[in-house]
């Protein structure tokens, strides 16, 4: 996927005009992000448009799709955008070295049947211009701007690095009640509430299974210094459960299902998992919920333990100070948001 070996792409730099309660926002981004600010500010909505982008390229997904699912254009539009109905979107993507190896942006609007319409889509890597529309053909149909290129295999070879890159982006906020009742999401892959997150454990190559199995369980013995073993096992039915063997005043210790597992234990778990399995950009929101603070504060010690080998990017938002009360997090790491009337 990145061109340069010696690190994966990231996204580098965002630029965007009245997206959601954004009237106009640029925000330089590091290895890790974490996203603090009031309620309100926009933490949500700022993931959010990572998450657009990934549902432009993924299947089942596209630019009318992507805009539908959240309501049209006009709840997408910041309410504030009443001289330039636009929405414009930009993102950087490269390494520290080279942060500027590719370059897309999107501009849409609505049209007069309220539907949503391309106004202009530009892909350029290391400067030079590999798209650029509306071009002639879009001007001789323009039902093509219904459409964006990123998004069609057959027009995007020549920038199909980022769309892989985009499908790549993944959303996670782990409700345990659902890992424990996944029966409630049965059908989904990738849940970004974690329905399916025991069945992706239980359809992972054995060895990798276990071997990110026992990561994860090193990483959480910073916060769960109980838990001595973590595995994969079925019941009598073949239905698969994650069980964790923690030491206490029994000699042998005992084995809890995820049934038994507090609920920030497994979103842990959940977490953890997720950092593992993949390697594009992760998107997590707030996950201090259904932790002790006493355990929040490890959080970023814990990310930093488990994955070993090639760095993901990492979004998180927050509304935790004992989670950035961390010494490793950098000030350039810290993006605040703060709204103004």
């Amino acid at each position: 996927m990145a061109e340069n070996h010696e690190a994966p792409l990231r996204v580098t730099e965002v630029s965007i005009k009245n997206w959601k309660n954004f009237k106009c926002a640029q925000a330089k981004l590091e290895q890790r992000v974490f996203l603090v600010g009031p309620n309100a500010a926009g933490k949500s909505n700022f993931l959010d448009l990572f998450r657009f982008l990934r549902d432009l390229v993924s299947v089942g997904g596209g630019f009318q799709e992507s805009v539908r699912r959240r309501g049209g254009v006009s709840t997408i539009r910041c309410l504030a955008a009443r001289q330039d109905p636009t929405i414009e979107i930009a993102v950087k993507l490269g390494t520290s070295s080279a942060p500027d190896m590719w370059r897309y942006e999107l501009e849409f609007r609505q049209d007069n049947q309220r539907k949503p319409i391309v106004k202009r889509e530009s892909v350029f890597r290391a400067g030079t211009t590999l798209l650029n529309r509306p071009d002639h053909d879009d001007r001789d149909d323009p039902a093509r701007l219904r459409q964006t290129h990123i998004e069609q295999v057959n027009v995007n070879r020549e920038f199909r690095p980022v769309a892989d890159f985009l499908s790549s982006i993944r959303y996670l906020h782990i409700v345990p009640q659902l890992v424990r009742e996944p029966d409630r999401s049965s059908g989904r892959k990738h849940d970004p509430f974690g329905g399916d997150f025991i069945e992706r454990v239980a359809t992972t190559d054995k060895r990798v299974q276990k071997g990110r199995l026992n990561r994860i369980r090193r990483a959480l013995q910073v916060a769960v210094p109980q838990l001595k073993e973590l595995e994969l096992w079925q019941d009598e039915t073949g239905r698969p459960h994650l069980r964790g063997k923690y030491e206490h005043w029994r000699p042998q210790g005992a084995y809890q299902s995820e049934e038994q597992f507090s609920d920030g234990t497994l979103r842990l778990m959940g977490l953890l998992w997720a950092l593992l399995d993949g390697n594009g950009p992760l998107l997590l929101e707030e996950p201090e919920l259904s932790l002790h603070p006493g355990v929040v504060r490890y959080v970023p010690q814990l990310l930093a333990r488990a994955r070993t080998r090639e760095p993901r990017q990492i979004l998180v938002s927050t509304h935790s100070p004992e989670l950035l009360e961390d010494d490793g997090i950098g000030t350039d790491e810290v993006l605040m948001l703060l709204p103004q009337g």
